[in-house]
């Protein structure tokens, strides 16, 4: 096999060869990252009942340990997607794995409430700048036929880790306690490094944009395309630029795509993360135990991996806008009725309605396939992360604000109508962006 020199840009290059195992490996990698991810992101709200047991305290003193994380969440992807955008997206990928793996494993032997808040704060660092990257890393290699499909696909690994949170808390949490669930992440994410330090390789599109390690980059190729005889030279696409940096995120074209996105994703990840941290204690509160509790706030994350697979089949198909937009909506008449069911007592009732509800997990999901879309390569990853700092933001600020609503002693169907006004925010966000796509054409891939 030769390279010749006929010049193709590389995302073209990648969309006339059927997916190769390379890509298929890289999927898979990134699937188990942001599986871990998702498990030592929300492993705190189902071990947030046993740690306010255990060290007699108040609901509302769990608050500033739930906003901990989060804010670490923010100030990771703040720090770590610009990094990736100027670095590359494997160091980043594998220095955030070990940081949330280390300080997961010191938290198990947290002695009290502040120790425990400050390495939640530093667990948040490293999960803040795994997922913008591995999204950056997937979308990158993924045929733009199929991206959000495929991108959908891999971060269904983070629903999937933050449903087997609850499955292990409800069969474990009385026998290892919550140290035991946080060593179970933190060793899980330290297992991982080695596996990623040899088979994930480099974006080939960064390697391109950036000139860097032309062997590289043709061997990476050949793997993408294993029986072409030749490989042509590969080039960037026409508005990727060498250089880097945040501020063409708010360049001509991007934004007003950019504070929409971030809007949508405030308010997305508001409700998520209130429901994530708080739907335990909600349900524990209206006479469902520990157990029955852990379970069904399972089926909110099930939910959203069931959903975020069709959404993203949807968008790969129709106008994902319009299809985001719609599946908002329909997650807001899903609260309102979820905070119905909870007064009702009704388990058949409110299994299914958690299951519903979680259709808002599956939107953030085809949000983050959106927005891996909307950037060019040279400012994804920035854009991915900062758009997640956003909502990390709005989880930080909705993990406060349950508290705040728990203690006004509210009924559950007054706090979920509630949270059904971001939900349409987010929906209204969307739609905004859609005259982008005939106002600014600078944005190839709306176009």
């Amino acid at each position: 096999m030769s390279q010749n020199n006929r010049k193709v840009d590389i995302q073209s290059f990648i969309d006339a060869q059927p997916l190769s195992l390379l890509q298929k490996k890289i999927m898979w990698l990134c699937f188990v990252m942001v599986a871990i991810d998702g498990f030592d992101t929300v492993a705190i709200g189902f071990i947030a009942p046993a740690l306010k047991d255990e060290w007699g305290l108040k609901a509302t003193e769990l608050a500033p340990l739930f906003g901990s994380g989060l804010f670490g969440l923010m100030a990771g992807a703040m720090i770590f997607g610009p990094l990736a955008d100027k670095l590359g997206r494997k160091p980043i990928l594998i220095s955030s794995v070990i940081i949330f793996g280390l300080a997961t494993v010191f938290a198990a032997f947290s002695p009290n409430l502040p120790t425990l808040t400050v390495l939640r704060f530093i667990t948040g660092l490293g999960l803040g700048g795994v997922m913008p990257n591995a999204i950056a890393l997937t979308a990158e290699y993924a045929p733009t036929a199929r991206r959000s499909q495929l991108v959908t696909m891999m971060f269904c690994g983070f629903t999937i880790g933050s449903a087997l949170v609850g499955i292990l808390s409800a069969q474990l949490l009385p026998y290892i306690g919550w140290h035991g669930m946080l060593l179970i992440g933190g060793i899980a994410a330290l297992l991982l490094v080695p596996v990623l330090m040899y088979f994930l390789p480099e974006s080939i599109r960064f390697l391109i944009v950036k000139k860097q390690a032309v062997e590289k980059t043709e061997r990476i190729a050949r793997k993408i395309a294993p029986v072409q005889t030749t490989i042509p030279t590969l080039i960037p696409f026409a508005h990727e630029s060498e250089e880097s940096s945040w501020r063409n995120l708010f360049s001509k074209g991007y934004a007003l795509g950019t504070f929409l996105i971030w809007i949508a994703c405030f308010m997305s990840l508001l409700i998520i993360y209130m429901i994530s941290s708080w739907m335990p204690i909600l349900l524990t509160n209206s006479s469902f135990n520990l157990s029955k509790a852990s379970w069904l706030t399972t089926v909110f994350q099930i939910g959203g991996t069931i959903s975020a697979v069709v959404l993203g089949l949807l968008m790969d198909k129709r106008d994902a806008i319009k299809i985001l937009s719609a599946a908002y909506l329909l997650g807001a008449l899903c609260l309102v009725g979820l905070g119905w069911v909870i007064q009702q007592a009704n388990i058949i009732l409110l299994t299914l309605s958690m299951f519903c509800v979680g259709g808002i997990c599956g939107t953030q999901v085809g949000l983050n396939a959106f927005t891996s879309g909307f950037y060019p390569t040279h400012c994804r990853a920035t854009g991915i992360s900062w758009s997640n700092a956003v909502g990390r933001l709005g989880a930080a600020i909705g993990s406060v604000l349950g508290g705040w609503l728990m203690s006004l002693d509210l009924s559950s169907l007054e706090v979920m109508s509630l949270l059904a006004i971001p939900a349409i925010l987010a929906a209204v966000a969307l739609l905004l962006i859609q005259g982008l796509k005939q106002e600014q054409s600078i944005i190839p891939e709306l176009s």
